[in-house]
């Protein structure tokens, strides 16, 4: 049995989670409301306090499933508890980012802002111009997001310019020496 997957989930008493038959799973709490839909062969059920993920068999795809299943329900329920937090850093002279309505407006230095389109359920605030905060319910879209937004100006080697997460370690080159 995966060793993530047999381990129950504990719902705390502000969070309502509900299983339907089909395998569509609804997490509702204090920051929003969250569904996802089990995979064939994954069920889950719901009894005092504790969220259990079952499989069916023991082949290597409902192993694999099994263990997904169990954290991304973990999640969805730290997500409408607590949310999740991505803080990034821009580095570079005349880098900068803003705010503006639906989209965050990067200047990296190119001869064009980049204007990126925020997505749905995530929120982004900008601090002192080259702080951002990347906050939502779901890990993954603020993953992505994050991930997004720093593949516009991955940090380079040289000079450390770039956009970079918080207490991301950038391994500096040394540059060419005149002989």
């Amino acid at each position: 049995m995966s060793r993530i997957g047999k381990q129950a989930i504990k719902v705390p008493p502000k969070v309502k989670v509900t299983v339907a038959a089909n395998g569509a799973v609804n997490v509702e709490g204090p920051k929003g409301k969250l569904e996802w839909t089990l995979p064939a062969k994954i069920s889950a059920k719901v009894e005092d306090e504790q969220l259990s993920v079952l499989r069916d068999g023991d082949n290597r795809e409902q192993k694999a499933l099994h263990g997904l299943s169990r954290s991304l329900l973990s999640n969805m329920i730290t997500g409408v508890t607590d949310g999740f937090k991505r803080d990034m850093e821009i580095h570079g002279v005349g880098f900068k980012a803003a705010v503006q309505g639906q989209k965050l407006n990067l200047s990296l230095g190119k001869s064009h802002p980049i204007l990126f389109d925020i997505p749905q359920g995530v929120k982004i605030t900008v601090a002192e111009n080259t702080k951002l905060s990347i906050e939502g319910i779901d890990k993954q879209i603020v993953g992505q997001c994050a991930a997004d937004i720093r593949a516009y100006y991955p940090p380079e080697p040289y000079k450390g310019k770039g956009v970079r997460f918080v207490g991301e370690q950038i391994r500096r080159k040394e540059g060419k020496t005149v002989q």
